[in-house]
């Protein structure tokens, strides 16, 4: 099974970080990518997706399928609640990247930790997690909190001071949680590098289990029709 693959990107660097994880999980998918970065540039300003917005996301997502898109990844998290709005009327498998992620957390631990470097980004990632934590029946505990002044950092080309406040964060996060989610994809860079040693609870992000999630669904939907 195979097809057309189509991502949906607030941030543009995030396609080289997708497009080996879909070779990886999805062989014989094709992807090809949409990218607006003022969609979260606007979130950002605003503080939270607007209306006007969630319109404009559901305009990629059907522009995507005019274009043969057979199932469709939204890789930003700030966006996601205009993906599961979209997703009743989309005709094809529409995935928002953080879902496998939240899934994850849940049944890791009780305790959950979730990081942003945007508020935007805090507040969607916190209530999907607990939408899933009262589908499952699971008891759990959300804490969240932002780190002031990374995204910042990033956004002007200082990747190293972003990793450091990223993972000065996460360690005091980590010391009160059983599990810490890192709600963009953007900050698993830190990921195997100096500012994420000596973490002692798992840390999850978004990238690879949103596409896992992704496969999982196409999976489990079967072949499609001629």
């Amino acid at each position: 099974m195979g097809g057309q693959l189509a991502l949906i990107h607030t941030v543009p660097g995030l396609i080289a970080v997708f497009e080996p994880l879909v070779h990886r999980h999805l062989p014989g998918w094709t992807p090809f990518n949409i990218v607006d970065e003022s969609l979260l540039r606007i979130s950002i300003r605003e503080g939270s997706m607007s209306k006007a917005t969630a319109r404009r996301v559901a305009g990629y997502v059907f522009s995507a399928v005019d274009a043969g898109a057979d199932a469709i990844l939204v890789t930003c998290s700030s966006i996601g609640g205009a993906v599961d709005a979209a997703r009743p009327f989309c005709p094809v498998p529409l995935v928002r990247v953080d879902e496998g992620m939240a899934e994850r957390a849940v049944v890791t631990g009780r305790r959950i930790g979730v990081l942003a470097t945007l508020t935007s980004t805090l507040d969607p990632t916190r209530d999907l997690i607990a939408r899933i934590a009262a589908e499952r029946g699971a008891s759990s505990i959300i804490s969240a909190s932002v780190v002031d002044g990374a995204f910042a950092a990033l956004a002007a080309g200082r990747q190293e001071e972003h990793d450091r406040r990223v993972g000065d964060a996460l360690k005091r996060l980590a010391a009160e949680v059983d599990v810490v989610v890192l709600a963009q994809a953007s900050m698993a860079r830190i990921l195997g590098g100096p500012h994420g040693e000596g973490v002692t609870v798992p840390v999850l992000s978004s990238p690879e289990p949103g596409v896992m999630a992704l496969a999982a669904r196409l999976a489990a939907a079967g072949p499609r029709g001629p």
